[in-house]
């Protein structure tokens, strides 16, 4: 059985007639001869941001979400690996940790997320060629720009992923 709390529920008709009187003076006395002033403030008219800020916003958002940020500020991985050749002792700069999915430096998750915000750049211009109102050189201009762009993510991507993981789909 839960324990019962000892607090009692207090009406609020009670709790205004047992006000202490002192208390009550001191809270209807000075409202007696002060009034407020009548202001006229303008409400602040707040105008919606143009769709283009929208989606600048909106894909900032997401190019830190898919790069890892929270990651980076939690865990503090440092911005760039180092490794020793083993032949001549010469110290070389990591970009990838590898063997680790689920670790990152900060420059792989900054790397990653732009291939995947290309990707998604490329979508959107595919999306712009099929417009009937535009001219056909911006319509084909569009459409392979878009075409690149997604390809280039694609393979960008799984060489990130070869790299991370070497045996990776062999």
């Amino acid at each position: 059985m839960a324990p019962r709390s000892e607090t009692l529920a207090v009406d609020s008709s009670t709790a205004a007639t047992s006000m202490d009187p002192i208390f009550h003076i001191l809270k209807v006395l000075p409202f007696s001869f002060l009034q407020p002033p009548r202001l006229r403030l303008k409400l602040p008219s707040l105008s919606l941001p143009s769709p283009m800020t929208v989606y600048a916003l909106l894909l900032l958002t997401y190019f830190m979400v898919v790069s890892g940020i929270v990651y980076d500020v939690i865990v503090e991985p440092p911005g760039i690996g180092s490794s020793q050749d083993r032949h001549t002792g010469a110290v070389r700069p990591v970009v990838f940790l590898p063997g680790r999915v689920n670790g990152q430096y900060i420059i792989e998750g900054l790397s990653s997320g732009f291939m995947f915000v290309l990707g998604g750049i490329g979508i959107v211009l595919m999306d712009l060629a099929l417009d009937r109102n535009r001219a056909k050189s911006v319509k084909v201009s569009f459409a392979s720009a878009g075409v690149a762009s997604v390809v280039i993510a694609y393979v960008m991507s799984m060489l990130f992923i070869r790299i991370k993981i070497p045996a990776y789909l062999h």
